[in-house]
């Protein structure tokens, strides 16, 4: 079983650059979605849904520019990190003003892209901080590290990954299906009782008292963190 963070779309017609980025986003838990064509992107952005997508300025048959511009007309709210080898600062900041959230000039350096991409993704999720904070429940996404009122908790992998992703979305209400496809690789067999079986370990594990019930299921529509965000709950 592959454990997946988010679904990234990478939008580069280098290969040695896109295979870079597939294995260096890969390692960090990430899906990957490639495209070498700003075509194929716009494509693969309406087929996969990706949480962030990283796109090239210079693009064969429809410029990083025009891309992003379509994503944005198109409704795709997600955040857009540039990746760009011009050194004119006006193609920045016609990038920016056009709906890009952020950029990296080439070449790059893979733990400064890492850490805007991690840094966005929280943004988009509401976080400004890597330390996510529900009522008694604190995680860390640097270091990994979870903590309830205080005290240390140990996860598994899979645990991990499926409360970060809850937690990032903190007051949503998320369906088996949008939480399997978001942990789960294309070449798993998706199974949504997998994801009843870990959201029940983790409330045993986070609420072993049963006194504040960290996790709501919604008959008929998914799971929510019930936990206010950034706050304990009242007594």
């Amino acid at each position: 079983m592959t454990e997946l963070r988010a679904t990234i779309l990478v939008v580069e017609d280098e290969p040695e650059i896109r295979r870079f980025l597939r294995t260096s986003l890969g390692a960090e838990g990430y899906r990957v979605v490639e495209a070498e064509s700003g075509t194929r992107g716009a494509i693969d952005a309406s087929t996969h849904k990706p949480d962030l997508a990283i796109v090239d300025l210079g693009l064969p048959s429809m410029s990083g520019v025009e891309l992003i511009k379509q994503l944005r007309a198109d409704g795709k709210e997600y955040p857009i990190l540039v990746l760009t080898a011009r050194d004119r600062w006006q193609d920045k900041v016609e990038a920016l003003k056009i709906g890009a959230d952020d950029y990296v000039v080439k070449p790059f350096n893979v733990e400064e892209l890492l850490a805007r991409v991690d840094a966005l993704l929280r943004r988009a999720g509401g976080w400004a901080q890597s330390e996510l904070v529900c009522g008694p429940i604190t995680l860390d996404t640097r270091t990994q590290e979870v903590k309830v009122n205080g005290a240390k908790l140990e996860l598994t992998s899979f645990e991990y990954k499926l409360l970060e992703y809850l937690m990032l979305h903190a007051g949503e209400v998320l369906s088996k299906t949008q939480i399997t496809e978001a942990l789960y690789s294309e070449d798993f067999e998706r199974d949504s009782n997998v994801i009843e079986v870990f959201i029940g370990r983790l409330r045993r594990k986070l609420d072993p008292d049963n006194s504040y019930k960290p996790i709501e299921t919604l008959r008929g529509r998914g799971y929510r963190v019930a936990a206010a965000r950034g706050a304990p709950d009242a007594d």
